[in-house]
């Protein structure tokens, strides 16, 4: 199950050979315009693409864009019994304007406020409800810092995860970083690590292992795994710790790793592997699309070929 905040990415096309005469900024001239699941709905796209079947919880307005965002979701093959549709509240909208594979701009739409006391109850009701009549293994709350995932509603269906023994992963924004309690993973990248221990940890394991130490003393975490983009990724369970550096790729974008990553370790752990496997094919994984322009989902024939490879050279 996927819960927080889900959105609409999409990326206008076109060339840009000359600039306005109106104000030092390119002209775009426009070729095409393509609409893709965002945010909690990435990872919902890389769980499926993994093998899983994913339950979605999120929330869209009654717009234009929340009617496209569940069509893109019902040509996905992804239910949409867990999407709110909200009276009061825009659908979240990324734009990127796009030319010779460069973003030139991009254009947010959305709100950030809190949910309304009617849209909360509803999606803590609805999503509550899907928690006791599906097959859930583990929880993934994917906060954006969107409005979704207030504290309370965290609070609420952690404490709910906990009740029917259903294993809780995060990936946390710095609104409510410290709200997620006792969870099985933890995931932030290490520039939310530095904003929320108000430090400067270094992408080492000594500096990283110390940040583990504060991040669990907070919230008791059972595994922090946190990603340290082109230095890879670190994670301390307690007892271990260690960093998986990246192996060498071609970056493209780096849009969307961090959601690939949520994916492939929330699997990981639900399948009962040692936090070590978890970080190798979460690193593995998050490197992987980031060779791709866009927000793209994991290559599972992919990724097995290279976790092969890297098996071989150990």
């Amino acid at each position: 199950m996927v819960i927080g905040d889900v959105m609409l990415d999409r990326y206008v096309t076109g060339r840009a050979l000359r600039i306005s005469p109106e104000a030092p900024v390119p002209i775009l001239e426009f070729e095409k315009e393509e609409n893709r699941l965002g945010g909690a709905a990435n990872v919902a796209l890389n769980l499926q693409a993994l093998g899983a079947t994913p339950i979605l919880c999120g929330l869209v307005g009654a717009d234009g864009e929340g009617q496209i965002f569940l069509e893109k979701l019902e040509f996905e093959g992804i239910r949409s019994a867990g999407i709110i549709i909200s009276n009061v509240r825009v659908s979240t909208v990324k734009t990127r304007m796009i030319a010779n594979n460069q973003q030139l701009l991009r254009l947010d739409k959305e709100d950030i406020h809190e949910l309304s006391i009617k849209d909360s109850r509803n999606f803590l009701s609805n999503t509550v409800e899907l928690m006791e009549v599906e097959e859930v293994s583990s929880i993934i709350f994917q906060d954006y810092n969107k409005g979704v995932l207030t504290a309370e509603v965290i609070h609420i269906l952690s404490s709910e995860a906990k009740r029917r023994n259903i294993k809780v992963c995060v990936d946390p924004k710095y609104r409510n970083f410290w709200s997620y309690k006792g969870v099985d993973l933890f995931k932030p990248n290490l520039k939310e690590v530095n904003d929320a221990l108000q430090t400067r940890i270094q992408p080492n394991k000594e500096s990283l292992s110390a940040a583990a130490i504060a991040i669990r003393s907070k919230n008791d975490c059972k595994i922090a795994l946190i990603t340290l983009s082109e230095h890879g990724v670190f994670v301390d369970d307690g007892a271990t710790s260690e960093v998986y550096p990246t192996r060498s790729r071609k970056v493209a974008d780096v849009c969307g790793a961090g959601d690939t990553v949520i994916s492939i370790a929330s699997l990981a752990l639900a399948a009962g592997l040692a936090s070590s496997e978890i970080a190798l094919l979460a690193n593995l994984a998050g490197g992987q699309v980031v060779e791709k322009n866009g927000v793209v989902t994991v290559d599972k024939m992919r990724l097995k070929q290279e976790l092969l490879q890297v098996l071989l050279e150990a």
